[in-house]
Formats: C-alpha cells, structure tokens, sequence
C-alpha cells in the first residue's frame, strides 16, 4: 500500500517542528513534504539584536540540506489555497495531494490599520524592520551626543498578539543608552492598549514591568488605545497625545495566508479544535503556530502546537486512540542586557476579546517568573541550539536538546526564579 502523504506548509518554528517530528515518529511509514516560500528557517526572536549591531544574517539558516537528511521532500513554492473535497494543497508549482495537511503559515503585520503608523514608525517584524530601527536609534544617539534631549515611544495597538519583543526593547535601548551615559537626555516612554504589562503573561510579570520602569526612569501607559499617529506625536482615543522624535511600534497581527475555504476569523487566523488543533469540521487538516486562532502568538507556543499536531497525526497513522492535546504553558526568556527575564506561563483561553487569556489558577507551582544575568545564558544557549536542532533535521522541543536544556532549566528555575 502507499504510504500516507503528510503535508506541511510553512518553515518557521511550528512548519519545521512538526515536519522533523513526524519523521522522527514515524519513520518511513509516511511521504512527509513540505511547502515553504523560504528555504530557510529565520530565528526572529534573536533579531531584537540587529537594532544593536548584529547582523541579520546571524539569523538566518538554511534547510534544503536539513530535508535532505530526512528524506523530506522540500518544494520551494507559495501556496495559494486548499480543497478540502479532493485533498489537495493548490502551490505557485503545482497542486499537491495529502492524506494529512498541516499549516503552519504564520503571522503578518498590518501597520496601515494604525492612520500614520507606516509613515511614521518603525516597526519591528521583520530584519529589514529592524535595521530601520537600528538606524532610528543611531539618530537618537547623534542627537543626544550633541546635547540634543530626544524622546523614544515604543507602542503597543489593539489587535497586536503578543507584546513581549518590545518589551525587551525598552529596556535593552535603556541598557545601552546607559552604557554611552546618554540616559539622562533620552525620554523613554511605552504606550500600550492593554490593561497590564505584557498582559497574557499575568499579574507577576505586569508587576516585574512596573518596577523595571520605576528603576529606569521610563514612564508606562496602559489602556492607551492608539487613533492615529501624526508627524511626532500619537494620537490616542480618549483624546490624549503624547509626542515623540523616535516611535517604535509593534504593529496589528494578521494572518500571514488566507485560507479561503477554512473557517477563519476577523483577522485571517484559521479556527481549530483547542486541543487537537485540528480546523473545525475538517479532521485532516491542523492549524499550527500562528495560523491558528490561539490568541497568543509566540515561539514557544508554537513548538507545542506543532508536537501536539505531530503527534496527534502519528497516532492516526499508527491506529492508535489519538491522545494528543496542546497544554498552552509559554516559556520565554525575555533580554534587558543587563539581565534577562524567565518567565514560565501556563495560559487559558477566556473567550472574552478583552482578555483573551489569562494565566491558569489551578496551577501555581508552573508560574514562575525570575531576573539575573544567568538568564542572559539561558538566552544564548536557546539561540544556539535551536537552530542546530533544526539544521541536523531533528525537533527541538520533541528532541533530545530540549530534554538536556530542560533539565538545565529545571535546576535554574529551582535557583533564579518563584
């Protein structure tokens, strides 16, 4: 009999994932190829560092060898929809048929719903984004060496999916304004629709935000939802402004591709069955990452999506009672340079758009917050090994270099974080 035909389409962290999983799982039981519009796998969390002088390149990694080495078929394409009906994945080189289909095609910016946003922001999405930024930073440095007191925004507007990039970039531009003794002429301010700080990460780390800022002089604003952006300054709903020389915006989230014929909602992201991540009313088909409707778009969150989507497809095959369900604990190591902050974060959809998760009540002992300079290492060592995971064709978070990095975490958690 011929074996079942796994699609995968994307090859970010949930596409590459699940991909390197199934493989490792199942072995030559199954056809595994994937689609992707990149041959390479761009480790975006790390790129918060171009603004300071890294290059984009450090982040980018190739992977047609990474299939080579497991037997995946790799086709450079961009897919440009799905039939349901015939089973069959519609590409720019051609249609291709599954017996199981997994979307993995992640999240897109739309800056334009913001009147001014685009014309007068930086954002950070992409690397090119941020090597804008780097160049809005160096002209806030100039300014300042030659006495010049400048103003840095950094913005948080409705519909944006997960705001903790930025808040590492708050604090790494106050670290390095620091390290240049330029603080004192740089006014750095934040600006966010949310009621708290990073508010799917809770009450712990909205309260580990507040001091920071207390510390560093940096002024917060919350359930400020921005109108529109006018040339130096942001205009908010109730009719407040606050002016700025530099603004620097993590922008509205989208779905990155529309799925015509999926059930989706307002803003493109296809909807699942919460555990199984399988689209409503079509089995065959799972939405990973941030093409699914999880409120929550992030790295971490991902990875699992993508293992529970993996497995859950692997059972199938194998004719096993598919137990596969997504336990939603975000794990991420937020950098300050200075320090960096762990946070381990176990999440609940609520159903209601004004908090659309909240951290889980019943299980305490897994929310755990925690700063130092020893976090900054857990930072590299997840840059690192991460991307050498997926270079040799194995999962991360499914692999064995997550159980010894988990294992490393465990005992730091035991010691750096509560």
């Amino acid at each position: 009999m011929n074996n079942p035909k796994i699609v995968v389409v994307g090859s970010g962290f949930a596409g590459l994932e699940s991909a390197f999983y199934l493989r490792q799982r199942l072995g030559k039981r199954v056809d595994i190829t994937v689609v992707a519009e990149n041959d390479y796998f761009l480790f975006k969390p790390n790129t918060i560092y171009i603004p300071f002088g890294k290059p984009a390149s450090d982040f980018y990694h190739p992977i047609a060898e990474s299939f080579e080495k497991r037997h995946i078929t790799f086709k450079h394409a961009r897919a440009t929809g799905v039939d349901p009906k015939a089973k069959r994945l519609m590409t720019s080189a051609g249609d291709v048929p599954y017996d199981y289909l997994l979307l993995a095609t992640g999240s897109t910016m739309r800056p334009e719903e913001i009147p001014g946003l685009k014309e007068h922001a930086v954002t950070i999405w992409t690397p090119t984004e941020m090597e804008k930024v780097g160049e809005a930073f160096k002209t806030v440095i100039t300014n300042a060496k030659s006495g010049k007191p400048q103003k840095v925004l950094y913005l948080v507007p409705p519909k944006n999916k997960c705001s903790g990039p930025l808040y590492e970039m708050v604090f790494m531009l106050d670290s390095h304004l620091r390290k240049l003794h330029l603080r004192d002429l740089v006014d750095i301010s934040y600006a966010s629709f949310e009621h708290t700080f990073i508010q799917a990460f809770g009450a712990r780390i909205h309260q580990h935000v507040t001091e920071e800022f207390g510390k560093r002089g940096i002024t917060g604003y919350l359930e400020w939802s921005v109108e529109k952006i006018e040339p130096g300054k942001a205009v908010f709903n109730d009719g407040q402004v606050l002016p700025f020389d530099v603004l620097v915006s993590f922008p509205p989230y989208a779905a990155a591709m529309k799925w015509d014929a999926l059930p989706s909602d307002d803003r493109g992201f296809v909807k699942t069955d919460a555990g199984t991540r399988q689209v409503e009313g079509m089995p065959d088909i799972y939405a990973i990452g941030d093409a699914g409707d999880f409120p929550v778009k992030q790295a971490f969150l991902a990875l699992l999506q993508a293992d529970t989507a993996a497995e859950h497809v692997s059972q199938r095959v194998m004719q096993e009672d598919p137990t596969a369900r997504f336990d939603p604990v975000s794990m991420c190591i937020m950098e300050q340079f200075n320090q960096a902050t762990f946070a381990q974060v176990p999440l609940y959809t609520t159903g209601d758009p004004d908090w659309p998760v909240k951290v889980r009540e019943d299980v305490p002992e897994l929310y755990k917050v925690g700063s130092g300079k020893i976090w900054r290492v857990g930072k590299k060592m997840l840059g690192a090994a991460m991307p050498h995971a997926f270079h040799v064709g194995k999962p991360f978070h499914a692999g064995a270099t997550w159980k010894v990095m988990e294992a490393g975490l465990v005992v730091m958690e035991a010691a750096f974080a509560d």
